[in-house]
């Protein structure tokens, strides 16, 4: 486990119970997102950071092992595997206020947001 105990990584319903507790997908990134551009390449669309979860763009690894998307995209893995090398995850980008559902190779790097127990 990558969380400490008493906390677990969140599954694929747990990031969708937030989306919508937040007002759907399609606004809910920018409810999560740090505002301003220190770390969020311009435009930063819709941030607010009203949550407090302060959202912030590492981008992710290639398979290669270099970075992708930093400043421009910050993405968090679920639990939930979607077959033995991928698992789901959520996006948000720094041109929109959306929470993008995908999937992803277990082999390159996400962040995580452990949530307590």
């Amino acid at each position: 486990g990558v969380c400490p105990a008493g906390w677990h990584l969140p599954s694929d319903d747990e990031w969708t119970q937030l989306t919508n507790y937040l007002g759907g997908d399609s606004i809910a990134g920018g409810k999560l997102k740090e505002t301003g551009t220190l770390h969020w390449n311009s435009p930063n669309t819709g941030a607010t950071n009203e949550t407090g979860f302060t959202a912030l763009p590492a981008g992710n690894t290639t398979v290669g092992g270099g970075f992708f998307r930093l400043g421009r995209s910050g993405n968090w893995w679920s639990s939930t595997e979607t077959d033995s090398d991928g698992a789901t995850n959520r996006y948000i980008q720094n041109n929109d206020s959306d929470v993008n559902r995908g999937s992803g190779y277990k082999g390159i790097a996400y962040s995580v947001r452990c949530v307590k127990d």
